[in-house]
């Protein structure tokens, strides 16, 4: 069936890991005949969770899609991960949808991750709603926990179905407060009516009151039938309820079992009729917007588009906008999982798939040449967690660069340098969890095993004291000999780069000369005399020496000027330099004192605290040494259950405390011992 903007619904299901969320899709599709089994993410056997990383790991690490049809509508599930080290994949199905179905299991309650879920999508502007899982499960409080979302998401929260229990905690069927009627299924799967229990009429009462009132804030003139104390219509109601969503005044809550499948039907029913459809722009230029790339190194580059303007068919020629490059579109397909379907076109609004796109990435727009197509393009948070990377076989190397960036091409939020200065190849991303999936993906896709360890960190080596020195090379092995002779000073001073400086009296060392002088210097400033490590803040001034006219060379000056700085630094106070980053960390006021601790065992400096953006949040300001954070990302989250965020960059270099020093002076010996 071909269907209009107008009937398509784009979804994206998020919330904490192991609320349901991938329970829920596969419950979706089960119900509308989009599968004929019903599977479960404890079998490994789920449509949406068919990477081999997730069914070993039973979490879902990628946003998969699974488009359902129902009444005549097709709604586009996007299914997130709801662990913290992939938001970026949350980021993205964000941005293809139109809404946000937040994922609560009954049992649990709000945790960190509805949180997270909700703020996200009240930063992208999307409309939430929420669907409270397992209320069928023991210990489920379906009551408990809607009392405890509306009181941290506010008084627009309001239920649409509520499951009714009998006192000895049978269930009796599921309220709609919107239709005003108590619907079970019954064991064949058919949806019967069923009455309520009278003394559950008080409790139904105080949930239709909070609907009706958030149903009276969206038209003046319901809310003045509302404070006159009038009765809404079906069609008022179902009007408020519309509105509301749209406007984010309002947030629905739905509720069910992915298990036995009660209160689907009432969820579908919700999407049809009240989720928004996307912004009709189909007599406009056609765009695609690019918002999920996966690297395979069978089926090649698959990209992820939604059609923002327009409409596109299969063999459709555009142009991307970033790169001027032609794209062609030879074949385009609907994904369910991991199942790829071939259809001939898109419409406005719909989810699609292309393979094998030349210049193609995740955020580019393709459209026809000379069309220009405005998309907000999706913010990813900075990688926070790094660990260099080692080939476990020799010879690998290039596999391992090969596959990191075909890795780097479907993760924004993931990315990998090669670190000159300490000869690590250092990959990042947004936690551990995150760079162990990369690392079983390297194995897994592209047949390379490597080992993580932490980075090396980039010290350097200064002096704090003026010292003249003298470096003599002399040496006769027949034939011509070797000699040069300088007198250098060295000085501290403010710069990076070494200084060389001149001042020789009277051609005690010819001009001609001075370069190799010069270079002797730079090429041992590459490794300090205390540890190895470049000294910076260095200036050194040739002012005497002397030469022999045929044993002089610039070799042999060159030789000399090293012997000066080896023995010259050794003697000007010479000291380890550590770099220092500017820490900037977002924490719950509850957590304050924990986090300051921590932050000064890590010899931290805490520079000052401010009220974050966020309520009941507080930003605190430190400088910390770079050595000191390299887990950081791992322990904040420990520390905060997830609630606490930071960023953390380079700021300068300063001395290392004496017992640091030392540490890292035998360090560096105890390595080139190895070496």
């Amino acid at each position: 069936m071909k269907y209009s903007a107008s009937q398509i619904r784009n979804i994206c299901l998020m919330g904490h890991g192991g609320d349901g969320k991938t329970s829920l899709a596969e419950a979706l599709l089960y119900h509308t005949k989009g599968t004929d089994r019903l599977g479960l993410t404890s079998d490994g056997n789920t449509v949406c969770d068919f990477d081999p990383e997730e069914i070993k790991r039973k979490i879902s690490i990628s946003t998969a899609i699974a488009p359902i049809e129902w009444k005549n509508t097709k709604i586009n599930i996007l299914d997130t991960p709801g662990y913290f080290d992939f938001e970026g994949e949350v980021l993205q199905a964000l941005s293809a949808a139109e809404t946000a179905l937040i994922v609560v299991s009954a049992r649990d309650g709000v945790n960190v991750g509805t949180e997270k879920a909700y703020k996200l999508a009240k930063a992208k502007g999307v409309p939430v709603m929420f669907f409270i899982s397992k209320v069928d499960e023991e210990n489920a409080a379906f009551q408990k926990v809607f009392d405890q979302m509306k009181e941290m998401f506010g008084r627009g929260l309001c239920a649409v179905n509520v499951p009714v229990f009998q006192n000895d905690g049978n269930l009796v069927g599921y309220y709609n407060l919107v239709d005003d009627v108590c619907r079970r299924a019954d064991g064949s799967g058919k949806i019967a009516e069923v009455s309520i229990p009278d003394y559950k009429q008080e409790a139904i009462d105080r949930l239709k009151g909070i609907l009706n009132e958030a149903i009276a804030e969206t038209d003046e003139e319901l809310m003045e039938k509302f404070f006159a104390g009038e009765e809404f219509t079906k069609d008022e109601i179902r009007k408020g309820v519309e509105i509301g969503l749209e406007t984010e005044t309002l947030v629905p809550v739905l509720c069910g079992s992915s298990y036995t499948l009660e209160g689907i039907p009432s969820l579908l029913d919700f999407f049809a009729q009240y989720v928004p459809a996307p912004k009709d722009k189909s007599g406009e230029d056609t765009g695609l917007f690019v918002f999920k790339t996966i690297a395979d190194p069978f089926v090649g580059k698959m990209s992820f588009f939604k059609v923002v303007s327009g409409s596109v068919d299969a063999g459709t020629t555009l142009v991307n906008q970033r790169t001027g490059a032609n794209e062609k579109l030879g074949h385009i397909y609907t994904m369910k999982g991991k199942k790829q379907t071939e259809v001939d076109g898109f419409c406005c609004g719909d989810i699609g798939v292309v393979n094998k796109l030349a210049t193609t990435g995740t955020g580019d727009i393709l459209c026809p040449a000379g069309a220009n197509i405005e998309v907000k393009p999706i913010e990813y948070p900075k990688p926070c967690f790094s660990r260099a990377i080692k080939p476990k076989a020799k010879g690998d190397e290039e596999k391992i660069s090969q596959g990191l960036q075909r890795l780097a091409e479907e993760d924004p939020t993931f990315t990998y340098v090669n670190n000159a200065e300490t000869h690590e190849q250092v990959i990042s991303g947004m936690g551990d969890t995150h760079l162990d999936v990369i690392v079983s993906k390297l194995k897994s896709k592209f047949n390379v095993g490597v080992d993580l360890s932490e980075p090396r960190v980039p010290y350097r080596e200064a002096i704090r004291k003026k010292v003249k020195q003298q470096g003599k090379h002399k040496k006769q092995s027949g034939g011509h000999g070797q000699y040069g002779d300088v007198w250098i000073e060295f000085e501290p001073y403010d710069g990076e780069e070494l200084l060389f400086e001149e001042n020789v009296f009277g051609g005690a060392v010819p001009r001609n000369f001075f370069p190799a002088v010069e270079k002797g210097l730079r090429e041992c400033a590459l490794k300090g005399v205390l540890a190895g490590y470049p000294v910076v803040g260095l200036k050194a001034t040739l002012v005497d020496g002397s030469y022999h006219d045929v044993d002089s060379s610039e070799m042999s000056f060159k030789m000399a000027a090293s012997i000066a700085f080896k023995e010259g630094l050794k003697n000007a106070a010479p000291t380890i330099l550590e770099p220092i980053g500017n820490l900037k960390v977002i924490i719950p006021d509850s957590l304050m004192g924990d986090i300051i601790g921590d932050i000064n065992k890590r010899r931290g400096q805490i520079l000052g605290m401010n009220p974050a953006a966020e309520a009941g949040m507080q930003e605190v300001l430190a400088t910390v040494p770079m050595s000191e954070m390299a887990s950081y990302a791992t322990d904040l989250r420990s520390m905060t259950r997830g609630r606490g965020y930071f960023d953390f960059e380079f700021d300068s270099y300063q001395d290392a405390p004496g017992n640091v020093a030392q540490q890292i002076i035998e360090e560096a010996k105890k390595n080139a011992d190895d070496e």
